[in-house]
């Protein structure tokens, strides 16, 4: 599924190239055409993220919240700008496995630059322009030079503006979305010890903190040095405000590269490698039965609440 970076990203890329500007709005799909025809002609005023919800705000005075879920993902046509500058700009984020076998044709095996959702991808802007759209598209939104098509999404509907601060309400803090990090810092941490639950699954509950999935987790977990069974409440408190902490310092950087590197113990050089090959930008995830990079223990995978959770167990203890 993709995290909380690539819903950043992706708020990013309608900002910079169909905010303010007043959008055709259609379901080529036919499952998202009442909400489509609330939208078509209007403003995208704002594009903005919190964890792994997208709120785009029209000048209607409705609001496109998007879940991309395990499947779902933009793909971008026409005039792009990239979001670093001085880099080419990404034709795609979301789902690897949807995007390259509904779009590009591809089977579904990720390819080693694939990490949470994200590849760099070059627009299709040959042709006439807008394209047509391929596969299921649930809705497109397009102005005059760009056009972003969304598919597979868990969630994708229209709301009022009180229906969607009601969606944020529940959500947790998001380092990237909040404006006090260190009183949300604290509400994270009443939160995480408030309860006997893991702080493994807690971690990936988004009701206590927003945009952390499976690969943030484990690197979390293992960056404590913290065993994942841990019971929330049993985690101290400064332990707990150090994961706070260690996920406001990461998810910046994802949101920057589109890449989940979590080590930092590479060299300027390395990190430049672990940018375009996944196998070095983790410490335990995805690394089951292969050597901790610290103690040299072999990395374990076990289930918690039906998603793999990757482990040192040596260490990563309980407090």
């Amino acid at each position: 599924m993709p995290e909380g970076h690539t819903v950043h990203r992706i708020a990013r890329q309608l900002t910079l190239d169909l905010v303010g500007r007043p959008l055709a709005v259609s379901s080529p799909q036919g499952r998202f055409a009442a909400g489509a025809a609330r939208l078509d002609g209007h403003v995208m005023e704002s594009a903005s993220a919190v964890g792994k919800h997208l709120f785009c705000a029209f000048s209607s005075g409705d609001v496109l919240r998007v879940h991309l879920g395990l499947y779902g993902a933009w793909d971008f046509h026409g005039r792009l700008t990239p979001l670093t500058p001085g880099e080419a700009a990404w034709g795609s984020l979301g789902a690897p496995r949807l995007r390259r076998a509904v779009r590009m044709g591809e089977d579904e095996r990720e390819s080693p630059a694939d990490e949470g959702g994200l590849v760099a991808g070059v627009p299709h802007d040959d042709g006439p322009f807008p394209p047509e759209p391929v596969g299921a598209v649930r809705v497109r939104l397009a102005s005059d030079t760009t056009v972003a098509d969304l598919r597979g999404p868990s969630a994708c509907e229209v709301l009022d503006p009180d229906e969607a601060a009601a969606v944020v309400a529940r959500l947790g803090p998001d380092p990237a979305s909040v404006t006090d990090l260190d009183a949300a810092g604290a509400e994270v941490v009443r939160r995480l010890r408030a309860r006997g639950v893991a702080v493994g699954q807690l971690l990936m509950d988004q009701s206590v903190v927003a945009g952390i999935g499976n690969i943030y987790r484990a690197e979390l977990l293992f960056r404590a040095r913290l065993d994942p069974w841990t019971p929330g409440r049993q985690v101290p408190a400064e332990v707990a405000r150090a994961l706070w902490d260690d996920w406001a310092r990461l998810l910046p950087d994802g949101i920057a590269t589109g890449v989940m590197l979590t080590r930092e113990d590479l060299t300027p050089d390395e990190r430049r490698a672990a940018l375009t090959d996944r196998t070095l930008r983790h410490w335990v995830y995805g690394r089951a039965g292969e050597p901790c990079r610290v103690c040299g223990t072999p990395v374990v995978v076990e289930d918690m609440a039906a998603r793999k959770l990757y482990r040192c167990p040596r260490c990563q203890t309980r407090p």
